[in-house]
């Protein structure tokens, strides 16, 4: 039909007439100087991709040309695409915009990885199974936690500060679960803990760090080494049921705040990590960070109930 061929036609003339006017340094953005990429406008009328105008934000809220406020556009939490600018660069260059969403593409996969080059927030001791509430305010923690939603992933990396190191050599990948974003661009993180992992090296990224990891697997056990690890698994799970029925009001706030003791589980070694009420004790007890890292690292159930058999009979030991 001729309607389509005038359409044709006219598309064309438009992308004529806009080349001419426009250069692809218009179409820049001026804090990557890069080809916008999902082009936002602030209320005082810049533009900037929507990644850059983001991590500006994290350390300031105002524009990052004219300095004036955007405390009422971060609030507001969602930053819409600039429709018309999206369109003119779809029209003018579509080769160089299809070049700039594959660079964006390949950061994505790149930032997607989940044994190399993975984030991690050092913090706090956090365990399998175990929630890990966390309130995210330093900007290089927001830019990070923001990277895990836009990936996909919604997984890091969580490591306690070690003397000597920028981090532990052992830490636990975290799963995010919920975000509540705050007015000013703070957020509140509900996690829980997958896998535990060891570094193998470190890196960094944009301010924050990164490392490479291996994850770690409890060795499985057979036959009459089974039922042995077995008997010692319900001894050692009495023991803490008898410590968790025992316990004074100061502890009892921590019941609250961690729920109680988990159930027992079926199968002892079904999981990578072992049974997850070990770890929530391990959460819960009065341990030094170092010695809560070494129950962590080891990779034998039986020594892990071994140490929390020695330490639940000590403390039923003491007057409550």
């Amino acid at each position: 039909p001729p309607d389509n061929k005038e359409e044709t036609a006219a598309a064309k003339w438009t992308q004529l007439c806009l080349s001419e006017l426009l250069s692809i340094s218009d179409l820049e953005c001026s804090l990557c100087i890069r080809m916008f990429f999902e082009p936002v406008t602030t209320p005082c009328g810049h533009t900037f991709c929507k990644e850059c105008l983001e991590r500006c934000l994290d350390h300031r809220p105002n524009c990052p040309l004219c300095k004036q406020s955007l405390r009422e556009y971060l609030k507001a939490g969602s930053y819409n695409p600039t429709v018309l600018l999206q369109d003119i660069m779809l029209a003018t260059f579509p080769a160089q915009l299809a070049e700039r969403r594959e660079l964006h593409q390949a950061e994505m996969a790149e930032l997607s990885n989940l044994t190399q080059n993975i984030p991690i927030f050092v913090c706090t001791m956090s365990f399998p199974g175990i929630a890990c509430p966390l309130h995210v305010f330093e900007p290089r923690y927001r830019l990070m936690i923001r990277r895990c939603q836009e990936t996909g992933t919604r997984r890091f990396g969580m490591c306690i500060y070690e003397n000597g190191k920028s981090f532990a050599d052992y830490g636990c990948m975290l799963e995010i679960r919920q975000i509540e974003l705050l007015p000013d661009g703070r957020s509140l993180v509900d996690t829980i803990g997958r896998q535990r992992f060891r570094v193998l090296s470190r890196g960094h990224r944009d301010g924050y760090n990164t490392a490479d990891i291996e994850y770690l697997e409890d060795k499985k056990v057979a036959g009459e080494e089974l039922q042995e690890l077995q008997c010692l698994h319900e001894s050692t799970y009495c023991l803490a049921q008898r410590f968790c029925e025992h316990r004074d009001l100061a502890s009892r706030h921590l019941l609250m705040q961690h729920g109680p003791l988990p159930e027992k589980e079926e199968d002892i070694q079904a999981s990578a990590d072992g049974p997850t009420w070990c770890w929530w004790l391990i959460s819960i007890l009065p341990l030094d960070p170092s010695y809560q890292l070494s129950l962590f690292s080891t990779t034998s159930l039986r020594a892990r109930l071994t140490q929390l058999q020695r330490i639940l009979t000590a403390l039923l030991q003491q007057p409550p």
